[in-house]
């Protein structure tokens, strides 16, 4: 059989490959420990069983996160299903009887820069909409930023991205399910959102990193979620310009939806840790936090990362960064690569659609707390 990881976010080297089997592994992010994210395509041999091996999986940082994981597969790239899955602390197995000779495998079904501009090409269509370049990643790719709603001189000011960390693509399907619901003209929840606020969408912040395959980095190796307390134009310019257009708007709301290889869940971090908190922004997080778990049951507020210390939250990171500055509601939105433990569903455990209609649902719960934003 064929292996390449050649793609738009591919990411895999051929160690050996026997008739039907095949030895692999993940391509670290240069310079970094950073390895979990896999993407390839192969083409088979016949319809016989085809056995697959990562074994590199158990130097990854996260490697906990193989555990009760499945991969993805798809014979269309549209629909991604789970098969059958074993970790054994060193290697990653998987293993599919192909229905057809194509097939394509990944950490968690790929959002590509082919999708990005069809989602881009598809929201200018729809009134009240327009893009505006927002900067150049290190590479040159450009970075856009969908600007929707009411304008910068009426209601609140609502920032949204995704894609920070490329290997998180749960992230960008999350925007999307997003922007679809802000953009249907006949629902009253996202017109009443369009009429009262401003939103910056920036569905990519990171198409250098998806582009290439990398998990958490940029073309620079930098984590960008580690630049925001003082970045720098020349090594992290998706974060210095994000920045800067923030100081222009201000922000009254912001999410920043990202991936968790380890936790079963999705849940939210705050920013309560940040030296400036106040019981008011505690209190209307938990609030949008429990109107998302009333509007969507794969959200939950049981389980999520450890609580940091009080004043002590890390600048570096976005959300925390923007709730400092701007003295507003900052969240990551956190999502499983795996299935959810409360509420699984074998075939397909997480996937793209349940991302995107949680994305729809957290404009819900977004619009319980619009009025009380400022």
């Amino acid at each position: 059989m064929q292996v390449s990881g050649k793609l738009d976010s591919g990411n895999i080297e051929l160690v050996s490959a026997a008739l039907r089997t095949a030895e692999l592994a993940i391509r670290p992010d240069p310079g970094t420990e950073f390895l979990h994210w896999f993407h390839f395509r192969c083409l088979a041999q016949d319809d016989e069983l085809h056995r697959f091996s990562i074994v590199n999986a158990g130097r990854s940082r996260t490697s906990d996160g193989w555990r009760g994981y499945r991969a993805v597969a798809s014979y269309d790239r549209r629909t991604w299903f789970r098969v059958p899955t074993r970790f054994d602390g060193e290697s990653l197995s998987f293993e599919l009887k192909p229905r057809h000779p194509l097939v394509f495998f990944a950490h968690f079904a790929p959002y590509t820069l082919g999708r990005d501009a069809r989602l881009l090409s598809w929201c200018q269509r729809r009134p009240g909409v327009r893009i505006e370049p927002l900067a150049e990643s290190v590479e040159g790719r450009p970075i856009d930023v969908l600007c929707i709603g009411s304008g910068p001189d009426r209601g609140r000011t609502c920032w949204i991205t995704g894609g920070q960390h490329p290997g998180e693509p749960m992230s960008r399907w999350f925007v999307e399910g997003l922007l679809e619901r802000l953009l249907a003209p006949e629902d009253p929840v996202a017109h009443r959102l369009r009429q009262e606020a401003t939103f910056y969408v920036v569905p990519n912040v990171n198409p250098d990193g998806s582009f290439s395959g990398r998990l958490r980095t940029n073309a620079a190796g930098l984590d960008l979620n580690r630049e925001w307390q003082d970045p720098s134009p020349a090594r992290s310019p998706e974060i210095h310009a994000l920045r800067a257009r923030m100081e222009q708007t201000g922000v009254d709301f912001f999410l920043d939806a990202h991936g968790d290889e380890t936790l079963p869940y999705n849940f939210v971090v705050s920013a309560d840790a940040v030296p400036s908190m106040t019981p008011r922004l505690i209190a209307l997080r938990e609030r949008f936090e429990v109107a998302l778990e009333r509007r969507n049951p794969d959200f939950q507020r049981e389980h999520g990362y450890p609580p940091e210390e009080p004043g002590k939250g890390d600048l570096q990171i976005g959300n925390n960064w923007v709730a400092e500055r701007f003295g507003c509601l900052s969240v990551t939105l956190e999502q499983p690569f795996k299935d959810l433990a409360d509420s699984p569903l074998t075939e397909w455990g997480w996937s793209p659609a349940r991302a995107r209609s949680l994305g729809a649902s957290s404009l819900g719960a977004l619009a319980s707390v619009l009025d009380d934003l400022r």
